[in-house]
């Protein structure tokens, strides 16, 4: 009596090897977009304590120097008040290269109101 052998062959392994390789190439551009999303929101938070529109557009570039913000600086912030306090929001794109004529669009926005709980 044969047992049937089970496993994966050589060209299974290559073509799962050549998906995670893709995929990790993907995620390694993907990532530092996520980081510099953050550090915007962070930047955004800490401008929406100017009172003026130029004294938050000022406070968001000198945080954009410090954490090397590149995708926006403080022309690009929506700044407004709500119940007498600054709303800072932001919105913008990132574009990411993937082979030929494929791009990844990224779409991030933010603001700096509050989750509600």
């Amino acid at each position: 009596m044969k047992q049937r052998q089970r496993g994966v062959t050589f060209v299974g392994l290559v073509v799962v090897g050549v998906l995670v390789a893709c995929i990790g190439v993907i995620a390694a551009q993907v990532v530092p977009t996520l980081v510099e999303y953050q550090s915007i929101s962070k930047a955004a938070t800490r401008a929406a304590e100017g009172n003026t529109v130029a004294e938050v557009r000022a406070i968001f570039d000198r945080a954009a120097a410090i954490d090397n913000i590149k995708s926006i600086s403080g022309r690009d912030l929506i700044v407004g008040k709500e119940n007498d306090r600054v709303i800072v929001e932001f919105e913008y794109e990132r574009e990411i290269p993937l082979f030929g004529p494929a791009y990844l669009l990224m779409r991030y926005n933010g603001s700096s109101r509050t989750p509600a709980r």
